[in-house]
């Protein structure tokens, strides 16, 4: 298997090529030149499979480079019981990632029991050893350059403390993440880990990261790679939850489901987006979004409006405070009939901040037929739903999952069965708990007071220069 780029000006690569770097050398994103198809008979061989075993059969399909002993030894030692510990109560562990029924016809799958209390770790974990695995057949060495409105700073550093050969750098907005969040990644001691508070958004942070990949000649002497959601190994990674909820949620496989996910880089529906394309029976894909609606107001009126920084909201579901969606590329291209002049058309009026409208081409037509349907959630509503889950079902839920239960219930086909995605625990967003419920979230043992601990973070301003030289003083010579 192949992997083209998005812009369709670099060339193809394997998937162990591009598992270290990130964007491509045109400053597009890679992706399968076909997605691999997975037949009714492997639907059926699969559907009892452990989460470990699934992650290989999945990943096979997408990795067909890395021998077969190879991959089964690497999700065998991500995926298990040890790792994916920080479940509720009355979760089953072994599941990995439990479905929880709220109803008949009502489910949120549970991808918040790794280290970090987020769905990120579901990949993270599985990228932390596969770079490992990558560099020590390369004698190499990798500094990850990653930008977080939240999860997946503390889910890449968590994966990678301690891995030989490995660097983190991570930039956040400054004062942007709750409290929890923040705790998670700045009071991490290890040395291969620092962290970098931007004043800004999350959009900020991430455009940084984007200008020193697009920088060649530095991003070859420092080894740069990336974690964000533009890696394709994490998108990959994610492809796998997406069949093991549709698993458990489902008697056979004749059956088609709804997936409700909250979205702001759109990396997380972006694998549901592969899934079905693969063949899993998903016949609707939810995006929900908070506050801000970039994503939504494209799917309801065709227009793809990314917005400023001055223009971004900072809200009670941070990890969506995000108005620059990075893997919408991916769909887009795909939307196009993986035209790519047409989307590098589009992106050139992305790139200097403008905007593209599909509403009078045939790509709107198109648009219903990949299945994506759109909703918005509120401040308001994050506290009503997380209200009435707890009341109805027992069940506590983080702001960012109740704006996917919102939307998901809103938008949900009736004959559908309905998958929400969990995005993390509570515990992780404390005071928007209190404010709903009046009560604080229950912790995992070992993370009570975490917001106590010594923190150290670098703070600077969004300037890729500055970025430039922080990384190459703490990179040894």
């Amino acid at each position: 298997m192949k992997y083209l780029s998005t812009r369709g000006l670099a060339p193809t690569k394997t998937f162990t090529e591009i598992l270290l770097g990130g964007l491509a050398l045109d400053g597009g994103l890679y992706l399968p030149e076909e997605y691999p198809q997975v037949t009714r008979e492997e639907l059926d061989a699969w559907r009892n499979l452990s989460y470990a075993d699934l992650a290989f059969a999945v990943m096979s399909k997408f990795a067909p480079d890395i021998p077969a002993a190879d991959l089964k030894a690497i999700t065998d030692k991500t995926y298990t019981q040890a790792v994916y510990s920080n479940a509720r109560a009355d979760s089953d562990t072994r599941q990995i990632a439990p479905l929880r029924t709220l109803e008949p016809g009502l489910h949120i799958l549970e991808l918040s029991n790794g280290p970090t209390l987020a769905f990120k770790d579901m990949a993270m974990q599985l990228l932390g050893n596969l770079f490992e695995y990558a560099l020590e057949r390369q004698h190499g060495e990798l500094n990850i350059l990653g930008a977080t409105s939240g999860d997946t700073g503390s889910a890449a550093e968590y994966a990678m403390r301690g891995k030989h050969g490995i660097r983190v750098f991570m930039l956040s907005p400054h004062g942007k993440m709750s409290a929890f969040q923040t705790a998670q990644m700045y009071s991490l001691q290890d040395p291969n880990i620092f962290n970098i508070a931007v004043r800004g958004v999350f959009d900020d942070a991430q455009d940084l990261v984007k200008a020193v990949s697009n920088d060649h000649v530095f991003k070859a002497e420092y080894h740069i790679g990336t974690v964000n959601s533009i890696n394709w190994g994490r998108i990959s990674a994610q492809v796998v939850y997406y069949f093991k909820g549709y698993f458990a949620a489902t008697a056979s496989n004749e059956e088609q489901v709804a997936f409700s996910v909250p979205s702001g880089n759109f990396g997380n529906i972006c694998a549901g987006h592969i899934a079905r394309q693969m063949g899993l029976p998903i016949a609707q894909l939810i995006l929900a979004t908070n506050e801000n609606d970039v994503l939504d107001e494209f799917f309801k009126t065709g227009i793809y409006r990314p917005r400023g920084t001055a223009q971004t909201f900072h809200t009670s579901s941070p990890s969506m405070d995000i108005s620059k969606a990075s893997n919408f590329e991916r769909f887009v291209f795909d939307l196009v009939g993986r035209d790519a002049a047409k989307l590098r058309e589009f992106w050139s009026q992305v790139d200097t901040g403008g905007a593209f409208n599909i509403k009078d081409t045939p790509y709107w037509d198109e648009l219903p037929s990949f299945g994506f349907v759109s909703g918005k959630s509120t401040h308001q509503d994050r506290l009503e739903t997380i209200r009435a889950t707890w009341e109805n079902y027992g069940v506590m839920i983080d702001t960012h999952t109740a704006d996917g239960l919102k939307v998901g219930i809103e938008q949900c086909r009736a004959d559908l069965p309905l998958i929400c995605l969990e995005t993390a625990l509570p515990a992780k967003f404390e005071a928007t708990i209190i404010e709903a419920l009046g009560r604080e979230p229950e912790r995992p043992a070992g993370m009570e007071g975490i917001e106590n601990l010594p923190q150290r973070c670098e703070v600077m301003d969004a300037e890729v220069e500055a970025l430039k030289a922080f990384i190459a003083g703490n990179v040894p010579g």
